[in-house]
């Protein structure tokens, strides 16, 4: 029989998180259990109860972990931008390329059955991705690009657009495969929204 790994305090959940986005690559989010996560991560099964409660609350921690990235993801793709509209562009961009380089974390944080907001950690982190366009539309609106109001409107106009560039790009029903024509395809739908935007709420001579 094959040893079980031992892992340094610490070391054990990474390695039931990693253990769990490998199995979800294969069978998706729902369909698994903890059993067969502490089996693929050489582990005995009662040792991920050490830091999940059960299932749900493991998906709740891979969910948070995807919302933090995004948020990353989209705060770098807006570095270069040289103004407040063409940042909140790039955001997009950014988000399509952590579901693309994440599809895993994605299918957790959008695609699964459970009620992960329960989860105040989770809850959080996704409230940090969102806050994250939201004080892009702000500065947009400071700058006097896009109306006075509630910024939240068009923070989830932007979400809502770039989700579903990403979910079909990772399902393979883009006409485009290779990453880089996906992006350069956001490029084109964003700076189509941006612009109508723009357009739509300029003040009238």
């Amino acid at each position: 029989m094959g040893t079980r790994r031992s892992y340094h305090h610490g070391n054990l959940k990474q390695a039931l998180l990693r253990a769990s986005l490998d199995l979800i690559r294969k069978v998706g989010p729902g369909a698994f259990t903890l059993r067969e996560v502490a089996r693929r991560a050489g582990v005995s099964h009662n040792a991920p109860y050490r830091h999940f409660r059960d299932k749900e609350e493991l998906l709740a921690a891979l969910a948070a972990q995807g919302f933090d990235r995004l948020t990353a993801a989209m705060t770098k793709a807006a570095e270069p931008a040289s103004g407040p509209l063409e940042r909140f562009r790039l955001s997009g961009r950014g988000y399509v390329e952590f579901a693309l380089r994440y599809p895993q974390h994605f299918a957790v944080m959008f695609e699964g059955s459970g009620r992960l907001d329960l989860y105040p950690q989770t809850q959080a982190a996704g409230e940090r991705a969102f806050g994250t366009l939201v004080r892009y539309v702000e500065a947009c609106q400071a700058e006097g690009v896009l109306p006075p109001g509630d910024a939240r409107p068009f923070a989830l106009l932007a979400w809502s657009m770039v989700h579903g560039v990403a979910k079909l790009a990772i399902s393979g029903r883009l006409p485009m495969s290779r990453p880089a024509d996906v992006l350069r395809f956001t490029d084109t739908a964003t700076g189509a929204l941006w612009r109508g935007l723009a357009h739509a709420f300029a003040p009238v001579s």
